[in-house]
């Protein structure tokens, strides 16, 4: 096995993911990958989800060059039959499925009036539709049969107050939000909780075109901590509604976003710069919006 200064270096105690077996949505890069690594890393197998094999191979092999243990499994979660046959892999791989992390996601930037009938399908699929279907299935598939234990944290967004410029991802968040208050009156004891990521320093923002590199670099401007946020912060939040820490904790979500939704146009920023950032990932880089010169 590596040396622990080789691998990721989580908040939690070793060990306190041991036995279980976790799938993790969208793990192929970004908040997945890292959520993947510490999961693994407290003693999970992981199960990553992606649309893209070379992705998920290689996440996979990150994991076991550390002594984790993973297998990746090649799904448009957009697709019923497509989660409906993953799932059933995962467990055919693992023999149960004690947490499922949704993660996985996508959008592009539009004003309301420009987004088209498929624009706003294709998002709301990637954001709504393809959650539900992965935490119906973990559910009907194994957990219902299985509740002690088993926990869902979906990931929505900061989509307080609107999300202009992407109301089609704010819409489907807020649905995923009210969808994990539904399920987990409906699926108790199976906890089911989200977790709302701010501004993250992540993969994701590479994915933008250039016309958004200014308002990126900017952002941290408008976050009361003075920064924007860590993988590692998002991951921390997840593994602990993970955890037996949680198991009072059902139908809430987390926020991981330095206080941005407190900070009202009507208020002054409040704040006086930034606050030490966690970062256990020993693989993050930061995105290359942020590393780019001018």
């Amino acid at each position: 096995m590596a040396s622990r200064s080789a691998s990721y270096r989580s908040i939690f105690r070793e060990g306190l993911l041991g036995g279980k077996v976790v799938i993790v949505t969208g793990g192929g890069s970004g908040i997945g990958r890292c959520t993947a690594h510490e999961v693994a890393s407290l003693g999970a197998a992981v199960a990553l989800i992606g649309r893209t094999r070379e992705k998920l191979d290689t996440v996979c092999a990150e994991i076991v060059e550390t002594g984790g243990k993973a297998s990746a499994h090649v799904c448009d979660i957009r697709e019923e039959e497509a989660v409906t046959r993953t799932v059933a892999g995962v467990l055919a791989k693992h023999g149960k499925i004690d947490g499922l992390v949704n993660n996985a996601g996508g959008q592009f930037p539009s004003p309301l009036a420009k987004i088209s009938a498929k624009g706003w399908d294709t998002v709301v699929r990637n954001n709504l539709t393809g959650g539900f279907l992965m935490a119906r299935e973990c559910y009907t598939q194994w957990m219902a049969a299985h509740a002690a234990g088993c926990a869902i944290v979906n990931i929505v967004a900061d989509m307080w107050m609107g999300m202009p410029g992407m109301g089609h991802s704010g819409a489907a968040r807020a649905g995923m939000l009210n969808l994990t208050e539904t399920a987990a009156l409906e699926w108790a004891p199976v906890r089911v909780n989200a977790v709302a990521p701010g501004w993250i320093a992540s993969s994701g923002m590479d994915h933008y075109g250039p016309e958004m590199r200014a308002r990126i670099r900017g952002l941290h401007k408008h976050v009361p901590l003075g920064r924007l946020g860590t993988e590692s912060e998002v991951s921390a939040a997840i593994v602990f509604l993970l955890s037996p820490a949680a198991a009072f904790v059902s139908g809430s979500c987390l926020r991981v976003d330095g206080a941005v939704p407190n900070a009202r146009r009507s208020s002054p920023q409040v704040g006086n710069g930034p606050n030490e950032p966690f970062d256990g990932f020993h693989l993050a880089q930061p995105p290359k919006v942020l590393r780019e010169d001018d």
